[in-house]
């Protein structure tokens, strides 16, 4: 059995690696890793890239892969005493970025035996695939290595509806062009990991698509796109969402929230837990709660307690 890396981690990459969190709290990690400096958001995704799960470890390598050569330059010029698992890593999956190798064959953790391949393949320009070990790498071996992390407590920050509201408008996605059509056709033969990946860090498109799709993994990573909008949000909520746990994933972004919009259309979706749509309820004017009041679009606790909150604001 291989020896295991043992790395020392901040509390920004704890938060999504620490024992007990789920499946889908270590692709929020993913989704979260790009709002990281280039230091924290390398080592996350590696460490996310040694899970025992097949999920997390192929999207966390499809994610890895996707990595800008920039972050992953700044990542080898700035960090203090790399450990070289994590450089064989780069290398196999970068090597043929000119910048990355440069970078590489400039830092003293290099292994021997990816030093070496940097060189022949530099001279031959030929590809290591993802998977096939380096000689004389801490990867040497079965490939089953772990991580063993010095993990320090990250607070957490509780959502808050209170601030000020921000009015978006919903901005309808044409899903009958060229763009949207050739994406659909990728999307018939791509695997799990390949739709995680893109549900993370894809465009308005592929988000769109993905949000659809039957896989909770997948169209759960489309609301953990960094690059998700109010809007798509409120087109969400409004059209109707099929999932449950997008729904609660929703309610959970405190940012999303406070946006009037947004509650309103949370108010009315039948699939937003009664407890958020209460309190959503309790945050509006008086007109919209009036409206509410006399709806029978909306399930009927809400309705009831619209006319109770009008009774009250009466007597006050």
């Amino acid at each position: 059995m291989a020896e295991k890396v043992r790395l020392k981690i901040s509390p920004a990459i704890a938060a999504f690696v620490r024992p007990g969190l789920t499946v889908d709290d270590k692709l929020n990690g993913l989704g979260a890793a790009s709002g990281l400096a280039s230091e924290d958001r390398v080592l996350l995704i590696f460490c996310l890239m040694q899970d025992g799960d097949s999920v997390i470890k192929g999207a966390a390598g499809a994610v890895f892969e996707a990595l800008p050569p920039e972050a992953l330059m700044e990542f080898i010029r700035c960090s203090v005493e790399i450990h070289p698992a994590i450089l064989d890593v780069i290398v196999r999956v970068h090597h043929d970025n000119p910048g990355v190798a440069g970078e590489l064959m400039k830092s003293s953790s290099l292994s021997p035996g990816a030093r070496e391949f940097l060189l022949r393949s530099a001279m031959v320009n030929e590809k290591l695939p993802v998977g096939v070990p380096l000689s004389g790498s801490p990867f040497e071996g079965d490939g089953d290595e772990g991580t063993d992390n010095d993990q320090n407590g990250a607070d957490g920050e509780p959502m808050d509806d209170d601030g000020e509201t921000e009015e978006v408008d919903a901005e309808p996605l044409d899903e009958k062009g060229e763009e949207f059509l050739s994406k659909y056709k990728q999307s018939l033969t791509m695997g799990i990991a390949e739709k995680i990946k893109a549900a993370l860090t894809g465009d308005k498109e592929w988000r769109s698509l993905l949000i659809k799709d039957a896989n909770k993994l997948v169209s759960g990573s489309v609301i953990k796109n960094p690059r998700i909008t109010d809007a798509e949000i409120l087109t969400l909520v409004k059209t109707g969402v099929q999932n449950d746990e997008i729904m609660r994933l929703i309610c959970a972004n405190k940012e999303w929230v406070k946006n009037i919009k947004i509650r309103k259309a949370l108010v009315e979706n039948p699939r937003t837990p009664v407890p958020n749509a209460l309190r959503y309820l309790s945050t509006l004017g008086e007109k919209d709660i009036a409206a509410y009041a006399k709806s029978k679009n909306i399930p009927s606790v809400i309705s009831s307690q619209a006319r109770r909150l009008l009774q009250t604001k009466k007597k006050s």
